[in-house]
């Protein structure tokens, strides 16, 4: 195949051209983060909390293993004190086993809140007659409040009352209504 030596110039004008057109603009990217404020994460650095440019935040990675176990203790506490309903079996007013690090949780917020009220709800199902029901939340109240003194919180933060059947959790007549309506609640005030 013979080409002209026109036809040699114009492809060689042409790829030189193709190959300008593909060219970088010489700016170096690395250090300007692609325009953005959004800097790479450090890895050995840990996280920063309430930080900003005044350095006064915590950060992770300056926590000793001490503080990381302690600060993990307290969150798995305050996430056993989300939960302040306790359930009882039909007819008693003995705390299941299941609740008892709840209510240790609840007992060691009391002890360390001097100033803190909660008030104790005993609840009954529907079975049994109104007067032996509000005997059975008031047993149930008392259960739950003397389990909260013997384990560190006062008598003067509590108070009792029992609604017996009168405020059910569940509307019916039917074993998990009735399940869910033997309780005591914990009301924070």
């Amino acid at each position: 195949m013979k080409l002209s030596a026109q036809t040699k110039v114009l492809a060689l004008l042409f790829s030189a051209g193709l190959f300008a057109g593909c060219s970088t603009t010489g700016e170096n990217m690395d250090e300007e983060g692609y325009g953005s404020d959004v800097a790479a994460i450090d890895q050995d650095g840990g996280s920063t909390v309430y930080g900003g440019g005044d350095q006064s935040g915590i950060s992770s990675s300056s926590m000793t293993e001490e503080e990381r176990m302690e600060a993990q203790q307290q969150a798995e506490q305050e996430a056993l004190r989300d939960i302040t309903t306790f359930y009882f079996d039909f007819d008693t007013s003995e705390i299941k086993p299941e609740a008892r690090d709840v209510l240790m949780a609840h007992a060691r917020y009391l002890s360390s809140n001097p100033g803190q009220k909660v008030r104790l709800e005993g609840h009954g199902d529907e079975r049994g007659s109104k007067e032996y029901n509000l005997a059975l939340g008031e047993r149930r109240a008392n259960a739950v409040q003397r389990f909260l003194i013997v384990n560190g919180a006062s008598r003067g933060q509590m108070e009792t009352v029992s609604y017996g059947e009168e405020k059910p959790a569940v509307m019916g007549s039917s074993e998990s209504a009735w399940a869910q309506n033997r309780r005591v609640e914990l009301v924070f005030e």
